[in-house]
């Protein structure tokens, strides 16, 4: 099974149904057209979970694939491709570990932060790596084709077994076929008072 499909397999599995339904079908059969669908729905509370359920098993699967010594960089390319909406929008990004520059506003900038790349301060951050991501959001605002969510997000050390607590704000934008991107991504650790 090539890497690509087996990046939409794992995606498709956690996602709402019908979110990547085109992006299999192409990974599948390559010498068919996707057929495309009017989609017209609001975005649930359901389809979020599913969204962050998704990216979090892609955080841990590029871990795995990194200890594996598996080709970790062209899954965490295809996932930052999947999620984010880098192909039809502007997307603001700030990861948690990066301060010489703080906003990845390009899709390679994004892949660099989770695997190591075109930025030197970044050391990879899904290749820790991490055995589990567990999302609590705060809440939820949902606008039919776009939505908000914000709260903490837990990521387990695959060596420590310890758990490191991250607070989030994501925001998400359905296109026409119901899919949801990534549009907004802040991510910092807990503000901690000096001693």
């Amino acid at each position: 099974m090539n890497l690509t499909y087996r990046v939409l397999a794992i995606l498709a599995s956690v996602l709402a149904p019908g979110i990547l339904t085109n992006h299999v079908a192409l990974a599948e059969t390559t010498a068919k057209d996707s057929v495309s669908s009017t989609f017209n729905s609001c975005i649930t509370k359901e389809e979020i979970t599913s969204a962050q359920k998704a990216w979090g098993d892609g955080i841990v699967f590029i871990g795995e694939a990194y200890t594996n010594e598996e080709d970790y960089k062209a899954f965490a390319a295809d996932l930052v491709a999947q999620l984010y909406d880098y192909d039809e929008s502007t997307v603001l990004f700030k990861p948690t570990k990066a301060s010489a520059r703080e906003f990845r506003l390009t899709e390679e900038e994004a892949v660099s932060y989770f695997v190591t790349g075109v930025i030197a301060e970044d050391h990879g951050f899904a290749i820790q790596p991490w055995s589990q991501v567990r999302f609590e959001n705060a809440d939820i605002i949902l606008n039919c084709d776009s939505a908000l969510t914000m709260g903490n997000y837990y990521f387990t050390d695959a060596n420590t077994g310890e758990e490191v607590k991250v607070d989030y704000t994501f925001g998400y934008r359905q296109d026409e076929d119901g899919k949801l991107y990534i549009n907004l991504h802040h991510s910092s650790f807990p503000y901690q008072e000096a001693n």
